[in-house]
């Protein structure tokens, strides 16, 4: 069983549904640009008008409060409220999301504000971004900004979404906005310098807001044991939490993210190979980067499952032929989401939220004029019952978001990939909530009790009459 005051909620991002890209002072941000970059997108997509939430925002809203959801996780658009990145503010973007905040409190939502979701000024990235050694008291500003601006209608905010992809993807893989390689030396101080960065904006929003609730949201693929004896539990938690021996590695890997934050350190393995590129100083901004959080959020899609090597260390087990996938060929892997919460209460001792979990599907409409996901609600009741658990095993899990409310823009997949419980028709914007919108609505009524063997397509039949 979850616990009482488990918190059911769903999530999205700011660039990925509002559109309005260009409209009522919003500033540019590198995926304004990215995208206009010829094949980066798929097809040649862009978020300018994206699900139009921007303009939708109270229909969508009424979706969420049919659904019953108790909390719906965002983000802010940094160059919607400052244009430039710093200085003017823009009195429409604020009015935009005090109206979202109070529309969702009205009806009962608590709204779940992330600061920064990928969507970088461009402004700032031509200073030097990251890199530049004042980019953390940029981002302090724009905290503070929120903060002033909205804190009387947000209490509860993330200062960071995923930011391995961040810089994993965007300057070793190149894969993201705004997409160039870097050498390691500076993605290891632009690392640092987002870091710093969020440990002055912790402290700017509680100096504000006194009762705020904080936190950030890293991404992992949690490690499996193959048995559940003693040495392949340890041995699965160590490489887990390894840092990595190449920049690819250490730039997605958990440790070097969460051991900062939570721990005030970075980790022994990762300083060995590549705490010769920090800079001077940086063990004195580990005062400020390790705030006290109020929760531990985690975005997790797949595991990597090990076994015992002869050495005593994890070493991985192949999949077997014709494992579950996603259409967008990501592994299914529901233990994750018990393994990776019971490793990080374990190291962190901080509640732990799931503030990403889904899958992409191939929606599409029947002819009865429904969207039938009997693959998606499969998938989240093997996921949920994993998560469950964790839970009744003691393990602190407070909160579970599903990604995503709605179907979006799947960044350089554009409108190719489907994860959302409500469907997008991209042509007409019209929203259509898919069968494991009413499943999930089942789930959350009943706190997890509904959560069991059950026939998806029989329910979606069932529950769309």
């Amino acid at each position: 069983m979850f616990k009482d005051d488990f918190v059911w909620g769903a999530a999205t991002s700011a660039y990925q549904i509002e559109g309005a890209a260009f409209e009522d002072g919003k500033g540019l941000s590198v995926w304004d640009e990215f995208c206009r970059q010829e094949g980066r997108i798929f097809q040649g997509h862009t978020g300018d008008t994206a699900c139009d939430h921007y303009h939708r925002y109270k229909e969508d809203i009424a979706l969420m409060k049919e659904l019953g959801i108790k909390a719906y996780r965002f983000s802010i658009s940094w160059t919607r409220i400052l244009p430039d990145g710093l200085g003017r503010l823009e009195e429409k973007g604020v009015r935009f999301y005090r109206n979202l905040a109070e529309e969702l409190k009205n009806q009962g939502i608590t709204p779940y504000a992330t600061l920064f979701h990928w969507d970088y000024p461009v402004a700032l990235m031509r200073k030097g971004g990251w890199l530049n050694p004042d980019s953390p008291r940029w981002f302090e500003e724009y905290a503070a900004a929120v903060a002033d601006e909205l804190g009387d209608c947000i209490r509860d905010f993330y200062t960071f979404n995923e930011p391995q992809m961040m810089f994993g993807n965007t300057f070793v893989s190149t894969n993201l906005a705004p997409g160039y390689r870097m050498a390691d030396s500076d993605v290891i101080k632009m690392i640092h310098n987002m870091l710093l960065a969020h440990g002055l904006a912790v402290q700017a929003i509680r100096k504000r807001i006194p009762d705020a609730r904080v936190g950030a949201a890293l991404c992992s693929d949690p490690v499996i044991p193959e048995l559940e004896d003693e040495r392949s539990i340890e041995a699965a938690r160590e490489l887990y939490f390894k840092a990595g021996d190449t920049m690819e590695e250490l730039s997605f890997s958990l440790s070097w993210y969460s051991d900062p934050l939570m721990l005030g350190s970075y980790p022994e393995d990762g300083l060995e190979k590549f705490g010769k590129y920090l800079p001077k100083g940086w063990q004195e901004d580990m005062k400020t980067i390790c705030q006290p959080l109020d929760y531990y959020g985690q975005n997790i899609y797949s595991g990597n499952t090990v076994r015992l090597g002869e050495d005593g260390k994890a070493v991985p087990r192949m999949r077997p032929a014709g494992h579950p996938k996603t259409a967008l060929d990501w592994p299914i892997d529901p233990e994750a989401l018990y393994w990776g919460p019971r490793f990080l209460y374990e190291r962190y001792q901080t509640p732990v939220v799931i503030t990403e979990n889904g899958l992409s599907c191939h929606d599409a409409v029947s002819l009865d004029g429904r969207v039938h996901d009997p693959n998606r609600i499969d998938y989240l009741n093997r996921y949920l019952l994993q998560l469950e658990r964790a839970s009744e095993e003691g393990i602190c899990v407070w909160g579970y978001f599903h990604w995503s409310l709605m179907d979006n823009f799947e960044w350089t997949q554009g409108y190719n990939e489907r994860f959302g419980l409500i469907y997008i028709d991209y042509e007409t914007l019209e929203r259509i909530p898919k069968d494991s919108f009413y499943w999930y609505k089942e789930v959350v009524e009943t706190n997890g009790e509904s959560l069991g063997p059950i026939s998806g397509l029989a329910y979606g039949e069932k529950k769309g009459e």
